[in-house]
């Protein structure tokens, strides 16, 4: 079944469940790649009658994220790199989309980090994660630049492109 015959089969609000879904980023660092994790608070999307996405948002706790190194996750939470004690939220919310290559969407947003709102566009897709039709999975990736949102820092340090990877779980509001 193709995404967009599930979504119209499923017009509504579906929620993301904040257990199964991971949303991970990648950065150069020392002509290395640092990886990461950041957990979801909340987020949702909202999808039409005709089976297309036309809102969709979710928070991240920048508390939670995860590096692997204690002392790189210290770092991050700087001042001069994400000021997670004065901003532990991070959002993102889209209102437009469009259809992309291979039944993929582009969905349009807005991410906010330390304070900052800067374009994310993320380019994904949606399959059935059950044989049930009970879960949603949408798989997308979106490219930030680092300096957009005030992390200022030499690139050959931290590159400036931070790769985003979502992998959500979602299921239908009173689903």
């Amino acid at each position: 079944m193709s995404a967009p015959q599930l979504l119209r089969q499923r017009a509504g609000t579906w929620t993301v469940s904040d257990c199964r879904t991971t949303v991970a980023f990648s950065v150069g660092n020392l002509g290395h790649r640092a990886r990461g994790t950041v957990p979801v608070r909340w987020g949702e999307v909202l999808i039409d009658a005709d089976g297309a996405p036309i809102h969709a948002s979710a928070e991240l706790d920048l508390e939670g994220l995860d590096t692997g190194i204690a002392r790189r996750n210290a770092d991050l939470r700087k001042p001069r790199l994400l000021d997670i004690d004065r901003h532990p939220v991070m959002a993102w919310k889209a209102a437009r989309f469009s259809r992309a290559d291979g039944g993929a969407w582009v969905a349009h947003g807005q991410l906010q980090v330390r304070g900052v709102s800067v374009p994310l566009a993320l380019t994904g897709t949606a399959e059935p994660a059950t044989d049930d039709g009970e879960w949603l999975r949408v798989r997308a990736r979106g490219v930030v630049d680092r300096a957009a949102v005030g992390i200022q820092a030499p690139a050959f340090l931290i590159g400036r492109s931070v790769a985003i990877d979502l992998d959500a779980w979602l299921k239908p509001v009173g689903g």
